[in-house]
This record gives C-alpha cells, structure tokens and sequence, in this order.
C-alpha cells in the first residue's frame, strides 16, 4: 500500500502587525508531513503548465512497483517510475528485465477516473501507475512546483526517476516544489495512485457512492518567484471588518513589505511581514464595499504584492453567522433553499471530471430550476471548480470532510489524517466567499471516542477560520413506542455546533405512511437553527405509477414523499434550511435492485443524464413560494 502518514501538527500561530497589535489573529493550523508541504493557495490563478491530457497508464493490482513478494524494496524490473527506454535497455542487453514499459502502455486522458477508461477497470479498487512528458519552460527562474488539485487516495510522485512526495486523501489539493529536479527539454512525471480503503482510512471502504480512483482533478507545473505568497485570507471578520493574513515563503520572506491592493474600491493596504514571513493587518470597510449575495453575488479582484510575487484571486466580502435559530448572511436572516449533490457530471457515464461547465450545469439546476440559494457538497471537499462556480453564480455552500459512517475513532493516525484533510479542505477554501458552513462529519455513531475525535475537528475549524458556521449532519433518537414519528436530538455534537443539522428518511427507510409525516413530533434544541441536510425517496426517471397509493421507485411516491416531508419541516419553528438527497442519481455499487437500481442511487431530482423527475417541480414550487416570501 503507497502510505504517507500524514501527521497534523498543531501550531497556533498568532501574527499582527505593529499597527494592529491590539487586534486578536485567527489561529492557523500549520501542515507537517515527511515532506514539505506548499499550500500554493489559489494556484490555479497562477501562472504555469497544464499537464491535463494524454497519459499512459499501467495497472499494478499486486503492487510489484511498491514492494517485493517478500516486503522487500521492488526489484529494479517492476519501478515503473525508472527514468529508461525500455525498448532500447533490453534489446542493447539481455541481461536486462523490466516487466513493465510506460511509454508504451495504454493511453488515458487525465484528469479523469479509471472507472470509466476501460470494461476491465469498472470496480478496480488498487494501484495504477501515471505517466506523461513535458517540456520544462526554459531558461527558468524561481521555483517550480508541481500541484495536484486531488488523487485519489494514496498517491506517490517522481520526477525524471527521483522521489518527489507523497500524500494521503482523495479530494484535498497536493504540491511538492520541484525546482532543483526539472531539466531542459523532456521531463518525465510518473504518478502511482492506490485507491483502495482500508478500516483506517477517511471514508473507511463502506460508503454509499462510487469510490473513483485516480487522478480526478487537474495536475500543473507552477512557477513562483523564489520567494512567494503560500497562503492569504482576505475576509470580511464578524465584526464587519476587513482583514487580511498572508504567509511567505522563501529565503526573503522575513521582515519583507507587503501590499493588499483591491483597484476597484480604490484600497491599497501596505505592511510588512514578522519573523516567520507572516502578515496580519485589519482596517475599516470602504464605504464603497458591495457585499456578496446570492442575490448579488459580487466579487472584487484582489491582489497581495511582495516582491517579485503579485498574488491574485477573486473574492467576495459577507459575513454569516447564527443569533439564536437564525442563520444571518450580512446581518439578515436568510433561509437556505437548497439541495445536496454529489461530485459527478451530468451524463450516462461520469468520470468526476468536474470542469466549470459540468460545475456551471449542475448549479444551474439548482439556482435557476429549484430557486435555491445554498448547496451541500456531499460528502468530500468538492473541486475548485465548483466552490468558484458557486461563488459567481450565488449559491452558499455547505462544504465537508469524508467522516462518514464508521470510521477508525480510536486509531490516533486515523484523527491525524481526518484532521490533515479538514485543513487543507479549509485552507484552500477560506476565500469563497460561498462557503457558509463547515462540516466535520456524516451519520457517524455516538459513542466516547466518536466524540472526543469529532470535538477536535470542530475545535480545529474554530481554530483555522472563525469567520464560518460548523456542523455536521446527525442522525436522531426514534420512540418505538410512540403512535406518530417521534424523534429526538440526543447526540451531545450538537452542543458544540452552530447549527443543527439532521438527516430524516421516515417514510423511505421506515414503515411509516407517508401521510403520518406532517404529525412528526421533534425534540430539538430550541436555541439554534436547524437544517434538514437529508431527506429523500428513490424513484427511477420515467418509472410511473399512477394509482393512488403508488408503490416506491415510482417517481408519484418520491413527489408525494417530498410533499408530505416538506409539510412536517415547515412545521418546525427552528427551520432554517433544507439540503434534500439529492440533486442527480449518482453512482453507488452498494444498490443493486436490478429494476430500479443497478448501481445507482436513484434519489435525484434529476437521472444521471439530467431528465427531471417529478418531485424536482414539488421542490421548486416549495421554494419559489419561501423566496417569495422573503425566506
């Protein structure tokens, strides 16, 4: 198994500069790995080489190019990473072995999922082997880095032959800095990929949705000055001001001037670095500041200078946050209509290739066809793709980490990882002005070390952005001996959230009549909102039952389910927003009715190549009558 423990070690760093010394800075958690760990925040705005598109691949399901039969380093003939012509080594020798030959392999297009690149691989679960040339820009200056922007789950990389890094996580961004290992003329990047679970990794191998392994989001070449912008946090604080924090790297990173420019409200903040290269300053809003809405979703181009380095990005300014069960975006109470999605593309045969145009046609079934305002990104960091997508189109977003279900709670390097992946979930995020709420887990069980491992991520969202809602989605307490639904929130998680958020399938997984819905009885706690984050009925696109109690799958009993479920959640008074399940049927080997299923989860609004269901205009009725409303 490729393994890189990916140690967190927490480090609150606490900078300000002279001028705002007096002010509090955000704690940051800082990555340690074996390796050095570059955040390149916002390196896709970053100047650099796309490496999307032709690569040759070699499956290795015994992993020979990790590890010998007898655990020993693999034999010379198996390390497809090897810096050689193949071809040309053994007919110069025969004395020579290699039982492999990259450049010769099969071809596939990256980013995308092996899943879908050939019959044979449909449910590979296990190591595969990348690898492409390219041409190094020449003369070069700065530094070099190579970044992924996710593979999944166990990933190893070499350069021209030579070890470069590892990382562990499927959906959570990677760089290693290459600068000293590029040559002029041809490289050779070679990228091993595992992908399979085991009880300790994050999800665990039991989950509810397909488990694409590869490399599924895009690889690039960045280049930097020698000394650059490695992490900035432009935000609007909940006291309505605006701060900035910034972090360089590099051998002039101390003591270095530094600049947050925003051209268009005339705004140009200048200040100078600590020690460690950090940066903090605070000032007053200008006037002039528009704030970011889903009704107006208004983002500013805003750069930091230092030195040579003119970082960039594109960020809207609002605050979100909770007074009692209300949930405020910029001082008003807001009702978030949404859905929750998963991260495959519209189409007969996803790959989790997610471009801005399949990120684009999947929020716009949301924002223009359901009237939503917010999406839950289910159940893993999403691409970038889709969190800026979000951010242009006006969608708040509810962003999580793969805790799902069971996972290791007692296994220390299972928390190191789980915590590893929410930082860097966090700060590639933290300047989408979409985001509105963190989550740290899924329908996980309540027990002494689930919530001693749960407590710590949340302590650790607090710690790295306190700008932000946490949650994560529970499940509830049933009466058995009730004569209604009767559910209650027992799960003690919830005292340390800021919004309660509930997954709810009476009627779908349960024996309940769907007309016995709107009398549900709920005990919640009275102080803090209350989203649904889940609720929802299989029904396959064109399967029709018309009698009066139609029979389930059939799209008449998803549109009733939605009906009477939205008739029992309007009734909660802490009710403050919905995340059905889901928008598109999405892939999950676990559900294999050969009628309605075969291998997909059948509870979009949508089917897999966009037709929609009946119930998709049940929730878009319900919606355009709250927004109508002013909710």
């Amino acid at each position: 198994m490729i393994k890189m423990q990916a140690l967190l070690a927490v480090a609150v760093i606490c900078t300000a500069s002279a001028a705002h010394a007096a002010h509090a800075t955000p704690a940051r958690l800082r990555l340690a790995t074996v390796e050095s760990s570059p955040l390149l925040v916002g390196a896709e705005l970053r100047p650099g080489i796309d490496l999307s598109g032709t690569w040759n691949y070699s499956i290795d399901p015994y992993r020979t190019g990790q590890a010998g039969f007898h655990g020993e380093s693999p034999d010379p003939g198996q390390q497809r990473w090897r810096d050689v012509d193949v071809r040309a080594a053994m007919a110069n020798d025969n004395r020579v072995l290699y039982e492999f030959d990259m450049a010769h392999s099969p071809v596939t297009t990256l980013p995308s999922s092996w899943l879908t690149e050939a019959a044979e691989l449909r449910h590979y679960q296990g190591l595969i082997w990348y690898q492409r040339t390219f041409k190094a820009p020449a003369p070069r200056a700065g530094r070099q880095f190579l970044r992924f922007g996710a593979a999944n789950y166990w990933t190893v990389v070499y350069l021209n032959g030579h070890a470069v890094g590892r990382h562990e996580g499927g959906f959570t961004p990677f760089a290693f800095e290459v600068t000293q290992l590029l040559r002029d003329g041809d490289n050779q990047i070679t990228v091993g990929v595992d992908s399979q679970a085991t009880p300790a990794t994050v999800p665990p191998p039991v989950t509810d949705w397909e488990n694409y392994g590869g490399v599924t989001r895009p690889v690039r070449l960045i280049s930097t000055p020698e000394t650059y912008v490695d992490d900035a946090w432009v935000r609007l604080t909940r006291q309505g001001m605006l701060a900035v924090d910034a972090h360089l790297d590099g051998g002039r990173a101390a003591h270095s001037p530094v600049h947050l420019r925003i051209a268009e409200l005339g705004l140009d903040l200048a200040g100078t670095t600590d020690a460690q290269g950090n940066w903090h300053a605070i000032r007053a809003v200008p006037r002039a500041l528009v704030r970011w809405s889903p009704e107006s979703p208004k983002l500013y181009e805003v750069g930091i200078d230092a030195g040579e380095d003119h970082w960039r990005d594109r960020i809207g300014f609002r605050t979100v946050e909770t007074r009692g069960a209300d949930i405020l975006l910029n001082g008003k109470p807001i009702f978030l209509r949404g859905i929750s999605l998963h991260e495959e593309e519209i189409g007969p045969n996803p790959t989790r290739d997610m471009t801005p145009d399949a990120a684009r046609a999947l929020l716009g079934e949301v924002k223009d066809g359901l009237h939503g305002n917010y999406v839950r990104l289910a159940h893993y960091p999403h691409s970038e793709a889709m969190t800026r997508m979000a951010d242009e189109m006006g969608l708040l977003v509810w962003s999580e980490v793969p805790v799902y279900w069971l996972v290791a709670w007692s296994n220390p390097d299972t928390l190191a990882t789980a915590r590893n992946m929410l930082a860097e979930n966090i700060l590639r995020d933290r300047n989408r002005a979409s985001i509105a709420i963190w989550s740290v887990a899924n329908e996980t069980p309540v027990n002494e070390a689930r919530n001693a491992f749960l407590r710590q991520l949340v302590s650790d969202v607090r710690r790295l952005d306190d700008s932000r809602l946490v949650s994560a989605a529970l499940l509830v307490d049933r009466d058995p001996k009730a004569s209604v639904p009767t559910m209650t929130m027992v799960d003690p998680l919830a005292e340390v959230l800021d919004v309660v958020a509930i997954n709810t399938y009476n009627g779908w997984y349960t024996a309940d009549r769907l007309a016995d819905l709107p009398g549900s009885v709920w005990h919640l706690p009275a102080g803090k909102p209350l989203i649904f984050s889940e609720f929802g009925a299989d029904a396959k696109a064109g399967f029709v039952d018309e009698r009066a109690a139609p029979r389930k799958f059939s799209e008449q009993y998803q549109a009733d389910y939605y009906r009477k479920t939205l008739e029992m959640a309007n009734r909660i008074p802490t009710l403050r927003g919905l995340s059905p399940w889901i928008l598109k049927d999405f892939r999950s080997p676990r559900r294999q009715n050969p009628d309605f299923q075969q291998g997909w989860n059948r509870k979009g609004l949508i089917s897999e190549t966009g037709r929609r269901k009946l119930a998709f205009q049940v929730l878009a009725d319900d919606y355009e009558k709250k927004q109508a409303a002013g909710r």
